[in-house]
């Protein structure tokens, strides 16, 4: 069972923003070369667990590591406190990710990532870079899952448009790496559901 509020949906514990439904978005890295990973006023939010998986793994993921993330790390960790003292992930300079190497193609890239896709490392990346454009807030009795709108992803948003997929089910992977294979479930439930209102309008 579902409720609807403006554009909320409480969905058990969480309350999910309508425009993971109604929104379209595919990733087009060719387009943004990855300008998430090295954009913004903080680094990549981080569960305390994970940071335990960073700072164990180190020796398998600084060999994809650019120079300046290595010397970051060293001296600070893999995490600082932001603003609202949370974990995020260090940051170089420039603002980059610590955790960012360059592809031939100039593309920022994750180092976690390639250590994982090459087999040297279990934990794929940080949910919340996972789950990207969703970030999730922590409320007293709510988690709030809403579509982060930022211009760097708009190429991201017309490649999702042209391809008709919508937020949710490109994040499918993430979804249920954090929520598990039920919850996705029922996001296609209530997506169907509001597919059927929407007839009705």
């Amino acid at each position: 069972m579902f409720y609807t509020f403006a554009d909320m949906i409480e969905l058990g514990n969480k309350l999910l923003s309508l425009d993971l439904f109604e929104k379209k978005f595919v990733c087009n890295l060719n387009a943004c070369k990855g300008a998430c990973c090295i954009e913004g006023d903080a680094g990549a939010p981080l569960e305390m667990e994970e940071i335990d998986v960073l700072e164990e793994s180190l020796d398998v993921i600084k060999p994809y590591m650019h120079e300046e993330g290595i010397d970051v790390i060293e001296k600070q960790g893999v995490f600082y406190m932001d603003e609202d003292n949370e974990p995020v992930t260090s940051l170089v300079k420039n603002g980059a990710c610590a955790f960012v190497y360059f592809d031939k193609n100039n593309s920022a890239k994750c180092s976690i990532e390639k250590a994982h896709s090459e087999g040297k490392l279990n934990f794929k990346k940080p949910i919340s870079c996972h789950l990207y454009p969703v970030r999730v807030a922590k409320l007293r009795n709510y988690e709030a899952v809403n579509f982060h709108h930022w211009d760097i992803c708009s190429d991201a948003c017309t490649l999702g448009s042209k391809l008709n997929v919508k937020v949710y089910k490109f994040l499918k992977e993430p979804i249920t790496r954090k929520w598990g294979e039920e919850f996705f479930t029922e996001l296609i439930q209530i997506d169907t559901e509001i597919e059927k209102e929407n007839l009705k309008k």
